[in-house]
């Protein structure tokens, strides 16, 4: 068979790379069509995935829209020359794609805010996936799995810790070290939303690096951070994972990386304006499982990051929880693969079940540092 994949940000080829990798080595053909969007195409070069590039953008919502008539354009005259006979994507222009060329689409979805996005993407799909923790309910085509998109390269069964992710930063065995995540928050579902602030970002540095080195890792580029005491992240990006593993705390403002933090056992902290009473179902479970915390202040990040990196046994109690979260979560790259065999009909796989309206957790006191 042939396989048509969309990678529109680079959470997005993570999230397919194992089973691209997988369906080849199966003997079918696979062709990721890829929006070069930060650094996309960088990781579609280092994990040697076969791409063509669809359109460009920035990282302002400014510059999306303007191209997007292109992107369209090159989507659909792509796809129709590589001809598949599935397309699988996260949104609208793999939906919009399958349509006109007139294939059967599987999308997979995380984000409970990206209405509009469903609105226009999921009538067009064969079959809808998201997490079971998804508190929306996207129509008679949606299916669940248990886990997260995260778990299609971080679940234990497919992500390996690089062992000389220290040496690649130059940080002792022993030291500690703090990310700092910058969301550019350019995407259509971040529209009025809003992260760490200018001054706020300084406050939180200067307490951080009191306990710990401090790396910036800044998506828009534009953190005002000269004189602080931080050292950008300046690695290649598909060794961020590996500096994940390996970091004692993430701070950020962020989504997939808090996601990201969890799955490999490092204490998030995560602080923007979708926090609050209609958060997405994700973060609320990993926050009822001790994993991460949701804050809505700076006060708030640095009390609870103070808490964190004086602690003792954090590497210990982290380490148990991701254990005993991950149990019974499903090896997502498996998932994709099997739904991609069935041709997009999901009915008779046992990994899926359809969507009922009983969301995996429901919102709770936070867990706290040693307190399982």
């Amino acid at each position: 068979m042939r396989y048509l994949f969309f990678t529109n940000t680079p959470a997005h080829v993570h999230l397919y790379k194992h089973a691209v990798r997988t369906l080849r080595e199966g003997g079918h053909d696979v062709l990721v069509l890829a929006r070069d969007y930060t650094c996309t195409v960088d990781l579609l070069e280092w994990y040697d995935l076969p791409y063509e590039i669809y359109g460009r953008c920035g990282t302002t919502k400014g510059s999306l829209l303007s191209r997007l008539p292109a992107h369209y354009a090159r989507a659909i005259r792509l796809a129709l020359r590589f001809d598949p006979d599935l397309v699988v994507g996260m949104g609208g222009y793999a939906a919009h794609t399958g349509a006109v060329i007139v294939t059967p689409t599987v999308l997979f979805i995380d984000s409970e805010p990206a209405s509009f996005d469903h609105t226009i993407s999921t009538p067009f799909a064969r079959a809808v996936l998201t997490p079971n923790t998804f508190q929306k309910d996207l129509g008679e085509r949606h299916y669940v799995f248990s886990g997260f998109k995260e778990c299609a390269y971080l679940h234990p069964d497919v992500y390996e810790p690089n062992p000389s992710i220290r040496d690649r930063l130059e940080i002792g065995r022993d030291e500690s070290y703090v990310i700092l995540r910058l969301n550019a928050f350019g995407s259509q579902h971040d529209v009025g939303k809003a992260g760490i602030s200018g001054d706020d970002r300084h406050r939180i540095v200067d307490r951080l690096s009191d306990d710990a080195t401090v790396f910036v890792s800044d998506e828009g580029g534009d953190a005002d951070l000269e004189g602080l005491p931080a050292r950008p992240f300046d690695l290649h990006p598909a060794l961020m994972h590996d500096a994940l593993s390996e970091a004692t705390l993430l701070v950020a403002d962020t989504q997939t990386m808090v996601t990201e933090a969890a799955l490999l056992g490092t204490p998030a902290i995560r602080s923007n304006s979708f926090v609050g009473d209609d958060d997405m179902g994700n973060f609320v479970e990993l926050e009822n499982h001790g994993l991460i915390h949701n804050v809505t202040s700076a006060q708030e990040i640095i009390e609870r990051s103070s808490a964190i990196l004086e602690s003792e046994t954090v590497d210990e109690v982290w380490q148990r929880r991701r254990d005993e979260f991950l149990s019974d979560r499903e090896n997502l790259t498996d998932v994709i693969v099997d739904v991609a065999t069935a041709h997009g009909r999901v009915d008779e796989l046992e990994s899926v079940r359809q969507f009922d309206g009983d969301v995996a957790s429901e919102p709770s006191r936070s867990v706290g540092i040693g307190s399982d």
